[in-house]
């Protein structure tokens, strides 16, 4: 092992023991920090709790709230016991705000979005993209006036005077003259919608030892893409803690889940594969519980999963008017788009850890936008946008493959070596031997045995960084190329009806051609490696030929065409790569040619090697001279 080799190894073992100890070192932080702020949580919660109990305990449990419902010109007036019979659904009204990338429908029922079409975008067979429709979201705070008032149960009246066509208000009178009121303002040509919820008048009404204000957001969110599988991996709940570099996640990989957090909160997502529904505090959420189901593949409802979320925001009574902004974002998960309201919404789009997300984001994202602007087919788009990035990592490549290829002229004088030591794999002595004949072939032909470790391992970045990007990207959602009606899911060129298991209800014929490429190009690059009698480097064989394609065509069966095709694309390109350095830059008679002269001679020497030999070689040098210098050394007489 050369010098180039240690350092390469070197420099592997610094970086992962590098990223491990930091790592941990920002989970022990993160830890410590969560279990103060839940610790100085749970004691204000406890304080909160205790305060409320004593002031229900002092009063009657029979106290009336008195509201108002409208009813034609005359206003009728309900009890505690008449509240349920008179919010039904059937009397709801219902309220449209629109702009040119949102349609929201609003129900008089608690003032709260009813559904949330989302334009120019469609479901996977053309239907109309909701977000949440049919009544299938709920939206809706409990204020104590003086007992619980769950608003998501009580009619609101519409405000003529004061509603516009993006800006909806709504208001809940008691007969005190005081109401509750919900205010909608859409945005120009935006996905975002402002809410303010305003307690006006309500000071004598609300007790002032009431410092919070309980909100809930439940939605049901449908399923709009062609694979199940694929959606569901991409799909889960976020919430993110205010100036922290990414969102925790409930549900993620299509696992059900809930999670309960005692400290401040930013914002909540509802997430699908490739839409969102975002609610935000301006003043932050002081605490959130949070749950995410899905749904079978089979649901007749046709539906993906349903989230929830009960959060607690501060609430201070007393003023003449109170009010708790809200912000909402219903719209794709589109990169620039979320980026653009700098609340680190982008954040819920997997591109992978700071290694591979830095590349994702500074690299892969610009350049697919830079092609974009010139090119609509996005098959055409994924061809350059592989060829850059082969160009790119070219210069390790090449290292690679000639350090294959050189590899592999040596192929007849490791046979001979095989043959000389035919029980190395038994014989400890004879496998040493093997290993130092075997070396010292290396350093006489000039080859590195690890010289396409490094090379290669440099590419692991890029290619993960692609695996996360294409099943991520909304702009390949149902984009055609050649026989894939959407590059954002599989393509299926046979269609069972009924799954298989691993393989699932089809065959996509971009995974099986990726599958075929993946097999000849193993089969070129380890046609002659030299496995001789070695049983391990036969079976190494046999898993890169025929094991890692046929691994690979189950796994990407199901994954995203575009992410399949890119494979494809990157192994036949690999495959001239190899044939052109392998015909033009690799002389394997050169290297047969070296061996043959230096036979019986004794093997180079690395420059590393060298110095250390000089070392050395001062070092005896200067012991002796120390040695020598002592010895001839005659203690002086005393006068």
């Amino acid at each position: 092992m050369d010098k180039k080799s240690i350092i390469g190894f070197v420099l592997i073992g610094l970086i992962m023991v590098g990223f491990f100890w930091f790592q941990s070192h920002e989970m022990k932080k993160q830890a410590a920090w969560q279990a103060q702020i839940d610790s100085l949580n749970l004691v204000e919660q406890i304080r909160q709790d205790s305060i409320r109990a004593a002031w229900l305990a002092e009063h009657p449990e029979d106290t009336v709230i008195v509201v108002s419902q409208p009813e034609e010109d005359t206003r009728a007036v309900y009890t505690d016991s008449l509240l349920n019979a008179a919010a039904t659904l059937d009397s709801a009204s219902f309220y449209t705000l629109e702009n040119d990338k949102l349609e929201l429908t609003f129900t008089s029922l608690g003032a709260q979005p009813y559904a949330a079409r989302i334009k120019g975008y469609s479901n996977y067979g053309g239907s109309d993209l909701y977000l949440f429709k049919d009544g299938k979201a709920s939206l809706g705070e409990v204020v104590y006036a003086p007992n619980a008032v769950d608003t998501r149960k009580l009619h609101f009246q519409y405000v003529a005077e004061e509603s516009a066509d993006t800006v909806l208000v709504m208001r809940l009178p008691f007969s005190t003259g005081a109401y509750i009121e919900h205010k909608y303002t859409l945005k120009e040509d935006s996905y975002s919608v402002d809410e303010a919820i305003s307690f006006v008048g309500m000071q004598q009404m609300i007790p002032r030892n009431v410092i919070s204000l309980d909100l809930a957001f439940d939605a049901v969110i449908p399923r709009m893409e062609k694979g199940y599988q694929n959606e569901t991996r991409y799909s889960k709940l976020n919430y993110y803690f205010p100036d922290e570099k990414k969102p925790e996640t409930v549900g993620n990989n299509g696992r059900s889940g809930s999670k309960s957090v005692k400290s401040s909160l930013s914002w909540v997502a509802f997430q699908q594969q490739f839409f969102s529904a975002i609610l935000r505090a301006p003043e932050n959420f002081s605490s959130g519980d949070f749950a995410v189901t899905f749904f079978p593949e089979g649901d007749e409802s046709h539906d993906l999963m349903a989230c929830s979320a009960k959060l607690r925001t501060d609430f201070k009574p007393g003023a003449e008017t109170v009010t708790v902004p809200l912000e909402f974002y219903f719209g794709p998960n589109h990169f620039q788009t979320l980026k653009s309201y700098d609340q680190k919404y982008e954040k819920i789009i997997p591109l992978g850890g700071w290694l591979v997300g830095w590349f994702t984001r500074f690299v892969i994202i610009p350049l697919f936008n830079w092609l974009h602007k010139y090119i609509g087919n996005f098959g055409l788009i994924i061809l350059l946008m592989t060829l850059f990035i082969k160009i790119v990592v070219l210069p390790f490549a090449y290292k690679s493959y000639s350090s294959s290829a050189k590899m592999q002229a040596l192929k007849p004088w490791i046979d001979k070596l095989n043959e000389k030591y035919p029980n190395a794999a038994n014989n400890q002595d004879e496998a040493m031997k093997k290993q130092q004949a075997t070396m010292d072939l290396y350093k006489r032909a000039g080859v590195n045995m690890f010289g396409g470790c490094l090379p290669m391992l440099l590419q692991f970045p890029i290619l993960w960084a692609m695996f996360r990007f294409f099943p991520a990207s909304i702009e390949l959602r149902q984009q055609r190329f050649l026989w894939a009606e959407d590059l954002s899911a599989y393509d299926s060129i046979v269609n069972f009806g009924f799954n298989v298991p691993l393989l699932g209800d089809h065959i996509s014929l971009f995974a099986l051609l990726m599958a075929v490429s993946m097999f000849f190009y193993s089969k070129i690059v380890s046609g002659n490696q030299m496995t001789g009698n070695d049983p391990n480097a036969r079976m190494m064989k046999f898993m890169s030929v025929w094991m890692m394609p046929i691994m690979m065509f189950f796994i990407c069966n199901k994954l995203s065409s575009g992410l399949s095709y890119y494979y494809l694309l990157s192994n036949l390109i690999t495959m001239l790569e190899t044939w052109i350095i392998r015909k033009w830059f690799v002389h394997p008679e050169e290297i047969e040619a070296k061996l043959k002269a230096s036979e019986g001679k004794p093997a180079p020497k690395s420059k590393w090697q060298q110095r250390l030999e000089e070392a050395q070689k001062m070092q005896r040098q200067m012991a002796a001279q120390q040695a020598a210098g002592g010895k001839g050394a005659k203690p002086k007489k005393r006068k």
